[in-house]
Order: structure tokens, then C-alpha cells, then sequence
């Protein structure tokens, strides 16, 4: 497993993340009462959930989301660019992480920072990962979904263990900082979702606000805005940001 920069037990990504980095952050970044962070396994929904948040903070309108990179909008705390972009940027800031809960920033559990976790069906996170991460540099490739799926049973994949990943944040679900959904239900009824972050949030829309969130984060707008699907990126840089 050398494709991997192990911390604190946990394989992660071999690029833009550097272990004396991720001391730094655990122990040192201080995470402020008013920041957002949407955390998750990865390929859970990440990317749309960062694109919702986004709308709501703006009430629905599309300049933002349209104007900056996702990447730029909600900066990945465990990478090298994120972190710095983070540090370099007063916030309140919506941050982003698929950092396990023994190795995320100490400073959060004693924060009134708001977290979002979204969780989905190991099964489809199981398949969607291996197609995904075979095709990496930065990561270890298996040679079938078989190996990878006993690499996935034994956490010797990307950010270790869905299991301890997921039974780890869960732990924090009677919290009131601290909201917890499925990327099931975010399919199911995209409308409920929203109002539920809405509220988690304290943020108020209105009827044609609610509309506008749910067109800019609809699947065809985000595969349209080259802020939020990459075509803005070389392939070499585009491998230096965390899929969700």
C-alpha cells in the first residue's frame, strides 16, 4: 500500500496531502463557530452537496456558484491547496473533508462550526470507488473489483474503512451542530433535503428561492457550469482535487 500517505492508520490520497500537513490540521487549524464543513465518505455526493450549500447561502442565485471553482468555493481541508486557501482567507468558511473523525481538526468538537454529513449505501460506494479510483495515480489500482472489494472489507482503500468512517461520525448524529443525511434520500426528494439543511442552518428561502437552489444544483445545471464540472481544469491538476 505505498500508493498511499498513511496517517494515524488511515490511507490516503498520494497527492496534495502531505503527512506533516495533516498534523498541522489536526491539532493546530482552528475551525471558527460560523464555518460550514460537509463531510463525507468519498464518492457519497459530495460535490452536489457543496453545490447546494452554496445556492442556500446565496438565497439561489447562480453568480457564485457560477463565478468560482467548487473547489475554490468549499476548500478540502486535508489538501495542500485547500488548507492554504483556508488559512490565507478570513472566513466564515465552508469547508469540505472526507477526513475520518479520530484525525479531523480537535478544535471542531469544541466549536459551534455546523457539519453535514451525508452518507450512502456502502454497495453503490463500493462500485462507483473502484471505477473511480482505477483510474488514478494516486492511489493503489486493483486488478478487479474483487480485489478491490476485500481491500474495501479490510479499509485498505482511500480514507480506510467506510465502516469506522461512517460508525465514527454517526457517533456525533445527537449533536445539534451536527445534521445527518443520505445521498438516498437527497435522490428521493432533492425539495425535503434542502429544507432540512435550510433549517440546520437557519436560513430562510423563499418559494422562487427554494426553485432556484433546485435548478442550479440539478444535475444538468452542475454538468453545464464549468465552475463545478472541471473543464476548467488540465487532467494533471484535476487529479490534485478530491472526488467526491
Amino acid at each position: 500500500m505505498s500508493n498511499y500517505v498513511w496517517f494515524e492508520g488511515i490511507p490516503l490520497p498520494n497527492l496534495n496531502i502531505k503527512k506533516r500537513r495533516l498534523e498541522e490540521i489536526c491539532h493546530k487549524f482552528v475551525i471558527g463557530d460560523e464555518d460550514i464543513i460537509i463531510e463525507t465518505y468519498p464518492k457519497s455526493g459530495t460535490h452536489w452537496l457543496i453545490e447546494i450549500v452554496c445556492l442556500i447561502q446565496t438565497k439561489g442565485n447562480p453568480e457564485w456558484v457560477q463565478s468560482v471553482p467548487i473547489w475554490e468555493r468549499s476548500p478540502w481541508i486535508e489538501s495542500e491547496k485547500g488548507y492554504q486557501a483556508l488559512i490565507n482567507k478570513e472566513g466564515p468558511h465552508v469547508i469540505s473533508s472526507h477526513l475520518p473523525f479520530h484525525i479531523f481538526p480537535k478544535s471542531f468538537f469544541n466549536s459551534k462550526a455546523k457539519m453535514i454529513y451525508a452518507i450512502r449505501n456502502p454497495r453503490d460506494i463500493l462500485v462507483s470507488g473502484y471505477f473511480y479510483w482505477s483510474k488514478t495515480k494516486f492511489s493503489k489500482n486493483p486488478d478487479s473489483l474483487a480485489t478491490y472489494f476485500e481491500w474495501f472489507l479490510n479499509g485498505y482503500v482511500a480514507y480506510g474503512s467506510w465502516f469506522e468512517h461512517t460508525c465514527g461520525w454517526l457517533s456525533m448524529k445527537e449533536r445539534e451542530n451536527f445534521l445527518l443525511l443520505s445521498y438516498e434520500d437527497m435522490r428521493k426528494d432533492t425539495r425535503r433535503t434542502i429544507e432540512k439543511i435550510c433549517d440546520f442552518l437557519g436560513k430562510k428561502l423563499e418559494p422562487d428561492e427554494l426553485e432556484m437552489v433546485l435548478k442550479y444544483s440539478s444535475f444538468q445545471a452542475m454538468k453545464e457550469n464549468k465552475m463545478s464540472n472541471y473543464s476548467l481544469v488540465t487532467e494533471n491538476f484535476f487529479l490534485m482535487i478530491l472526488s467526491s
